[in-house]
């Protein structure tokens, strides 16, 4: 699957420090330790609806993560999927009467154009789902042989589900105690209740065809694939068995980022999948999540259409640390816009690089990518007369996406 266009970077001459991150596995904040090649994965979206604000606020939180490795020296192999079958898109698709393949291409041409607007840079392999299943199928078939799956007891549907007990390590990248966890599967797609498994926490791998819903051909019964195995199997084939970021949403945590790296370890036998389980907290609007089933979005095509410009967007996003759930509203877009012009007035000065702004804005990046206390540093920067604009700017653009020009 085609990515989208990448914006220019400007080169970074200066040394960075460490990229340091906060880990939910561990509940704390450790260096990144990249070899010369750094290894992320990004769980990418379920193409059913347009982009809100909330995903745009977790792929330019992991956007400075590409950057930053990238200014480090780093070569970046960045994978993002799309789940482009899964129950949603098929249940919407039904609602609005278009074939669900149509309503996923819509809608993924829509996020292309969405994260081209603001200056994220593509992933290096952006796959979907539909063009995964042989990679799953595969996966799949693995585990069944190693014992890590089973069929459930159910005459009409022997559907594939995973063991969580085959690890020995199941609950170590949530943290989260078992009546949590049963929890947030029952909310989050998961199936707890369903008789025949033999853990009530177990996960569906492969669903066998059922009438009326897409399905493949398999070795393993025609059907189609659970969530978390998709984004294992793309992980695992292409950036190996153990990646040095597994990313996404704070809603992402459990069951999918538990489950997904119990499968890939269950898999390869290397343990832990991700060196770091970073997470991107939830935008809010009215008080509430955003989220498409309550319907209180923003989305990043509509404010665009409507004259924002896309970089005040993007600041819009970093004046709050990228682990908060914070709210968005009108007024936040405003006071973004009002600083954005600030600091592009600031680099148009000529003069020297203000090198101690730069070390000082430099290190609240690295400090677990603290983007309140980066864009402070920027408005003291533009604040003061005396200093120049263009390599700052340049780092600006590097760094934070921004283009002050």
């Amino acid at each position: 699957m085609q990515a989208w266009s990448p914006p220019a970077i400007p080169p970074v001459t200066r040394p960075l420090p460490d990229l340091n991150l906060f880990d939910t596995s561990t509940g704390s904040v450790r260096a990144t330790t990249p070899g010369p090649t750094a290894r992320m994965y990004v769980c990418g979206i379920t193409p059913y609806d347009a982009t809100h604000i909330g995903h745009a606020a977790t792929y330019v939180a992991f956007d400075l993560v590409h950057r930053y490795w990238l200014a480090a020296g780093h070569a970046v192999d960045y994978v993002q999927n799309v789940t482009d079958v899964d129950d949603p898109l098929l249940e919407r698709a039904q609602r609005d009467g278009i074939d669900w393949r149509d309503l996923a291409a819509e809608q993924i041409q829509l996020f292309r154009s969405d994260m081209t607007a603001l200056r994220v840079v593509p992933p290096t392999h952006y796959v979907g789902a539909v063009e995964a299943v042989g990679e799953v199928v595969e996966a799949v078939d693995k585990l069944l042989a190693s014992g890590a799956a089973y069929r459930v007891d159910d005459d009409a549907y022997p559907d594939v589900y995973f063991d969580i007990r085959t690890t020995g390590h199941f609950g170590y990248a949530s943290g989260y105690d078992e009546p949590t966890m049963l929890r947030l599967a029952a909310e989050r797609g998961g199936d707890p209740s369903r008789p025949g498994k033999r853990q009530l926490l177990d996960p569906l791998l492969w669903r066998l065809a059922r009438p009326g819903e897409p399905s493949w051909e398999a070795p393993i019964g025609r059907g189609r694939p659970g969530w978390h195995i998709e984004c294992a199997a793309i992980a695992v084939n292409r950036l190996g068995p153990q990646i040095d970021v597994q990313g996404g949403g704070s809603d992402l945590i459990f069951p999918h980022h538990e489950c997904s790296a119990a499968h890939a370890e269950a898999w390869t036998g290397r343990h832990p999948f991700a060196g770091h389980y970073v997470h991107a907290g939830m935008m809010e609007l009215d008080g509430e999540k955003m989220s498409k089933s309550l319907g209180n979005l923003a989305f990043v095509s509509t404010l665009v259409a409507g004259g924002a410009d896309p970089a005040a967007i993007r600041v819009a996003l970093l004046a709050s640390h990228y682990r908060s759930d914070r709210p968005w509203s009108d007024d936040l877009l405003a006071r973004a816009a009002t600083r954005l012009a600030r600091w592009r007035a600031a680099a148009a000065r000529p003069g020297a690089a203000p090198d101690a702004e730069m070390t000082t804005f430099v290190a609240a990046l690295a400090d677990d990518l603290d983007t309140p206390r980066a864009l402070s540093v920027l408005d003291a920067w533009a604040e003061d007369g005396s200093l120049a604009g263009a390599q700052m700017a340049r780092t600006v653009d590097a760094l934070l996406g921004v283009d002050l020009a």
